[in-house]
């Protein structure tokens, strides 16, 4: 009987890297391939420091994969500096398959808002790193094509390496895997794209990124109901999502056409989350609506989904996520803490995450 991948992870995960984890497990193994003839092929991602030390464990790992029958090895040690990851080249999509897996991810979340600056991505980074912190195998997907801000909220710089010019190797930081386009351009760049351009390039970052084993991957749509929203929804299998608002009405009305859309696409919403919920004065512990309360909770009622959290308007969110470590992350016993991984085990509960 031919073997699988499930068996080649199987022994390499017997297999013990210099930090003393597994090569699986600590992410070292990397667009792993197992053909119908037992060939067996995958990249070692490691630093180049560790080239010298990796010769060892590569071929441990040879040894391990003939003991267990591979007709072939092919293993090849790279590291982020030696490659450039390809371009996500602005061409048409393929012709509609309907959604497919993702494969090795379990689950996909989107959280979305109807309107750009109520704390979206603030929201997502932070839900990824409280999933992380409970042990969940965490993606986190950019999908804000023009406005892409995770590498800044997650602290990740530099290109994604690309062992072969297809396959794009992700950056990790906070225990959680990352993709945006924000890494393959420069910070004050646009991205001056049309439609077909857009879903072309969301396609390569789902099904091109070598995510690996992932319990979910959290997607973190751009603003709006529109292509990308679109793309996502008919290319991949959405398990849910989560719609990000503020309390005000405007905000609300936005939100409503989202989650429109979503019944739309046959997206099943998970629950809403209010944030910039309320502001408690540093100084004098005067609380304030800014932006109304109750809004979110109201609609979610309406619309009969959970109101997931009442996430504050608080100095110490924005400063974390301006320093690229979210607050679940800088400050994981705080009040504002919680909230988020208050968020994380609904979810979890929920089987989205």
């Amino acid at each position: 009987m031919a073997i699988t991948r499930e068996d080649v992870l199987t022994a390499l995960k017997a297999i013990q890297d210099p930090s003393g984890s597994d090569i699986v497990s600590a992410g070292v193994v990397r667009a792993l391939n197992v053909d119908e003839a037992g060939a067996v092929r995958f990249v070692m991602e490691i630093a180049p420091s560790q080239a010298k030390a990796y010769e060892a464990i590569k071929a441990q790992a040879e040894a391990a994969l003939k003991a267990l029958g591979a007709a072939s090895t092919a293993i090849v040690l790279t590291g982020h500096s030696d490659k450039a990851p390809p371009d996500l080249k602005p061409s048409r999509p393929a012709q509609p398959q309907g959604p497919q897996k993702v494969p090795g991810v379990d689950h996909i979340l989107a959280v979305a808002s109807g309107k750009g600056g109520v704390g979206k991505s603030t929201v997502s980074a932070n839900l990824a790193c409280a999933l992380a912190a409970q042990g969940r195998r965490v993606g986190l997907l950019d999908a804000d094509v023009y406005g892409p801000s995770q590498p800044r909220m997650l602290g990740v710089s530099g290109r994604p390496a690309s062992p072969d010019g297809k396959t794009i190797l992700p950056m990790r930081n906070h225990g959680v895997t990352m993709m945006s386009l924000g890494l393959m351009t420069n910070e004050d760049q646009a991205v001056v794209w049309r439609g077909p351009m857009l879903m072309g390039a969301l396609q390569q970052m789902l099904m091109q990124v070598q995510w690996g084993a992932l319990d979910v991957l959290i997607v973190d749509l751009p603003p709006g109901t529109g292509d990308v929203q679109m793309t996502l929804a008919q290319k991949a299998q959405v398990d849910g999502a989560v719609i990000v608002s503020t309390p005000q009405d405007v905000a609300l009305l936005d939100a409503r056409k989202g989650i429109d859309m979503f019944n739309q696409l046959k997206v099943p919403i998970v629950g809403m989350i209010e944030n910039m919920s309320t502001h408690i004065c540093s100084q004098c512990g005067h609380e304030e609506h800014v932006f109304g309360h109750g809004g979110v909770a109201a609609e979610a009622d309406k619309m009969g989904v959970p109101l997931l959290a009442e996430i504050p308007l608080d100095l110490q969110i924005r400063l974390a996520a301006d320093g690229g470590a979210p607050i679940v992350v800088s400050q994981p016993d705080s009040a504002q803490a919680k909230a988020f991984h208050d968020v994380a085990s609904k979810l979890v509960a929920a089987g989205v995450a």
